[in-house]
């Protein structure tokens, strides 16, 4: 199996899709501010399970998956901040949020099974 084949895996590179055309609209004097730190969490997250699915064995790839859920908790709170700041309204907050949930539940899944 693929990495792509992975439902965890499309759907973390659907998030990072999305927060990369969310933060298009921050406000300039951001690019190098939350706006950067926000995707590179947000690519943390679909890289490291990439990244942990080429090395061998359950255990690599679970130290991968533990980065992965790192980097998604980081994409929670600079949303939550970009939502306090205004750069992002509450709707756009709702459903990258549900989608940032969606993806933490599907990590959390993953790396439970790779323990079985």
């Amino acid at each position: 199996m693929q990495y792509r084949n992975l439902r965890v895996w499309q759907k973390a590179h659907a998030l990072a899709l999305e927060v990369y055309k969310l933060t298009r609209s921050f406000p300039r004097d951001e690019l190098y501010g939350v706006s950067s730190q926000l995707r590179r969490a947000v690519l943390s997250v679909p890289t490291n399970l990439v990244e942990g699915y080429a090395r061998r064995g359950d255990k690599e790839l679970a130290r991968f998956v533990n980065i992965s859920l790192g980097s998604l908790a980081e994409v929670e709170y600079l949303l939550e901040f970009s939502r306090a700041l205004g750069y992002l309204n509450q709707k756009d907050f709702e459903r990258i949020e549900a989608s940032r949930d969606e993806v933490g539940k599907l990590l959390w899944a993953f790396y439970r099974k790779l323990f079985e």
